[in-house]
């Protein structure tokens, strides 16, 4: 076997270990690492052993090899231990490695290549106290091994801990900035929603009594007009100018549909106030219904392309929890079914008669002794790939395209749910059938 820098006539090789670490990431794994490449045959003399040490100050230990298979490993501190005793140079230099190795044998830690620097560093480091130092083995392939000083694995570890350090300070600096936005955003939709509060209840106040108004005006001009019998020809040249007869058909509609749409911008409205609570700051009961309906009604735009929505709504008590937070929680689950139909529905032939269907069912259960209110939202989209489903609710992870939302949706409401109300939110989904989120709420 070939020797960086040095050769080494009738041993089996050594290699220094590399003089760059690739750059450290969370799931590194101990191949990565500095490994050096030296065994030795368990016949050779153990003088061989003793001069390897000499001449190459980092060795951390030597892997013993026989006939192809590994037999062991001796440290630099366990050889050299045996070695200062008293005899000890002239008992072990001329007998075969395999005898030191009796006496310096301790129990041996193999990882395979591929294990991840924190579960090495984590095993190595629960070792008792006497083998903290000793040098770790590694498989890179069947009867191929290297060793691992512990002391780079140990700075590896402490680099990757620092790492991950920064990424969680960058997940909740991110984090932070998201809630704020969303409490800035419910802040600025109440004040809105308060100002447009007053004119639509004068529209939606009024508008009954100009329909009325309006009907008791033409019932006065039928009567003028039954009245002013010498001006017929008059009156009939002014209802023709002004086509009457239509006027007297389509004023009554049109006030209806003014009244129709003032009271659904009441609708808009209240929806608005129900959603922009995402400052609580204490929980309140709340009507777990109207928090969903409200939802609804401001996705109601992107709902228009043929999107069915199912309600099958059972009794729920009215829930001790943060509205306003809860409905953020609605609205990025039902925002992530729309995205997803909508791009199961351009993926299909346009001759398939698919018909894309959220579905929410509400429903009380009992876990644990405890009742709990269950709300699950499903779509018949393409569903989610295992692989992926295992990363759904981690921060930052997303599917959608650059540009495209930032990621912390389902994190998000995963904490709002878990940490802010003690509930439960569960992913289920088939590929080919759908998916499907349930929420579980504690009941008071």
């Amino acid at each position: 076997m070939g020797v960086a820098g040095a050769t080494w006539p009738d041993l089996s090789g050594i290699a220094a270990p590399e003089t760059q670490e690739r750059q450290m990431r969370l799931d590194s794994t101990i191949e990565e690492l500095r490994l050096y490449d030296f065994h030795l045959d368990s016949t050779r003399p153990g003088g061989e052993l003793v001069k390897a040490f000499s001449e190459n100050k980092l060795l951390p230990g030597v892997v013993l090899m026989e006939r192809g298979d590994l037999v062991g490993m001796i440290s630099r501190r366990r050889c050299l231990e045996h070695l200062s005793r008293p005899y000890g140079v002239e008992l072990f230099s001329r007998r075969s490695i395999k005898t030191l190795y009796q006496f310096a044998k301790t129990d041996m830690l193999i990882f395979p290549a591929n294990t991840l620097i924190v579960m090495a560093a984590r095993r190595s480091l629960q070792r008792s106290p006497e083998l903290l130092d000793e040098p770790i083995v590694v498989q890179l392939a069947p009867k191929t091994y290297r060793l691992l000083d512990v002391h780079q694995l140990l700075v590896a570890q402490a680099r990757i801990h620092e790492l991950a350090t920064k990424t969680i300070q960058e997940q909740n600096r991110a984090q932070l900035i998201q809630t704020e936005k969303m409490a800035s955003l419910g802040r600025m939709v109440a004040e809105v929603a308060h100002e447009m509060k007053n004119p639509v209840n004068c529209i939606g106040g009024n508008i009954g009594f100009l329909l009325n108004y309006c009907q008791d005006l033409m019932g006065l001009a039928s009567d003028y007009e039954a009245e002013l019998t010498e001006k017929q020809d008059f009156i009939a040249a002014t209802r023709e100018k002004i086509d009457f007869d239509f006027l007297q058909a389509d004023l009554p509609k049109v006030l209806l549909a003014i009244q129709t749409a003032a009271e659904r911008l009441h609708q808009i409205v209240g929806g608005m106030r129900n959603f922009s609570h995402m400052d609580e700051k204490a929980a309140k009961p709340a009507d777990l219904h109207a928090c969903i309906d409200s939802t609804l009604l401001i996705l109601e735009g992107q709902l228009k392309y043929g999107i069915e929505v199912v309600k099958n709504y059972g009794q729920l008590p009215e829930i001790n929890c943060y509205s306003g937070q809860l409905s953020q929680v609605f609205m990025n689950i039902i925002g992530n079914a729309i995205d997803a139909l909508n791009e199961h529905q351009e993926a299909l032939a346009e001759s398939n008669q698919w018909q894309p269907r959220i579905e929410i069912t509400t429903e009380l259960v009992e876990i644990a002794g405890k009742s709990h209110a269950a709300i699950r939202i499903a779509d018949n989209g393409h569903g989610i790939h295992p692989e992926i489903q295992q990363r759904i609710f981690d921060s930052f992870f997303t599917t959608k395209p650059v540009g495209k939302g930032t990621g912390l949706g389902l994190a998000i409401s995963h904490q709002i749910v878990t940490e802010k109300h003690q509930g439960q939110l569960n992913l289920k989904s088939t590929v080919g059938v759908g998916t499907e989120f349930e929420i579980l709420l504690p009941c008071n």
